[in-house]
């Protein structure tokens, strides 16, 4: 026969285990602000790409600065889904898209287009 201390325990532990999953992803606010995105490994070398985000309401817009420009470029869409930030924009003429999860409140890790490991860091 189930108990109440058995009821009890078993929503106990459904709570931890929710409070869990929920700390593990970020909300939007975390990918907030300006950011600084090593990508390893492309033809060209390790190149570093400036970003920013900014969320109102419900939705993140980006932004990124091409190399050698002063211009801040809009992102096509940025999307955060289950702690990934998924980002798609056109940068030297190539459509790209960047996937972002967060390592630790300074750090998040991903890639560029699932070929090229991503390290991005917030900028202060």
């Amino acid at each position: 026969m189930i108990t109440r201390k058995s009821i009890f325990g078993a929503f106990a532990m459904l709570f931890l285990v929710t409070m869990a999953i929920a700390s593990s992803n970020p909300n939007p606010a975390y990918f907030e602000g300006k950011w600084e995105v090593l990508i390893k490994g492309t033809p060209q070398g390790d190149a570093t790409l400036p970003l920013r985000f900014e969320t109102t309401g419900d939705i993140t817009t980006g932004y990124f600065y091409e190399e050698g420009s002063t211009t801040e470029s809009k992102m096509q869409s940025v999307k955060i889904s289950e702690g990934v930030l998924t980002a798609a924009f056109n940068i030297s003429g190539y459509d790209v898209t960047l996937y972002l999860k967060k390592v630790d409140e300074e750090t998040a890790k991903g890639d560029l287009m699932g070929m090229f490991d991503a390290l991005g860091t917030k900028v202060k």
